[in-house]
């Protein structure tokens, strides 16, 4: 073995440039970033959406709509769910627990009842709200509607 034949160990070389090492290696001065601006400071990175100073084609757009800040969301239950559950669970009362337990709603959801579907036994019904047609259906089989304060 000799000064001759020599070689570094497996992977200590990268083969790659090497930048900024001087004007004699062909990637010195500006180390490939060129002349002044943004890109060629440290530290620099790019924004998403950034067109180069001209206006973003996110603020370009116009925007729309509107959204209600006091607007109250309710969950739909119709008369055919609630009848299932009277009859599943042998009940002629149903109320917000009785819903959450058979996960229908959320436990600080507001729920409606609406009308679509039929109810055959006389059920007592608490709820936020009502449709119209929910509350006669209700009525006429026998039952009572009655509302919970929000």
């Amino acid at each position: 073995m000799n000064l001759s034949n020599l070689k570094p160990a497996e992977g200590s070389v990268k083969n790659r440039k090497r930048i900024g090492r001087g004007q004699g290696s062909g990637r010195g001065g500006t180390s490939t970033k060129g002349h002044k601006g943004a890109q060629s400071r440290t530290g620099y990175s790019r924004k998403i959406g950034f067109e180069g100073g001209q206006m973003p084609l996110q603020r370009r757009i116009p925007k729309g709509g509107f959204k209600n800040i006091n607007r109250m969301e309710y969950a739909a239950v119709n008369l055919d769910v609630l009848q299932t559950i009277a009859e599943e669970l042998k009940v002629n009362k149903i109320d917000r627990e009785t819903l959450v337990s058979k996960h229908l709603i959320g436990k600080n959801e507001l729920f409606k009842v609406l009308g679509r579907g039929e109810i055959k036994m006389a059920l007592e019904v608490h709820a936020h709200k009502f449709s119209d047609t929910a509350k006669s259906a209700i009525e006429a089989a026998g039952g009572s509607v009655h509302l919970i304060s929000k």
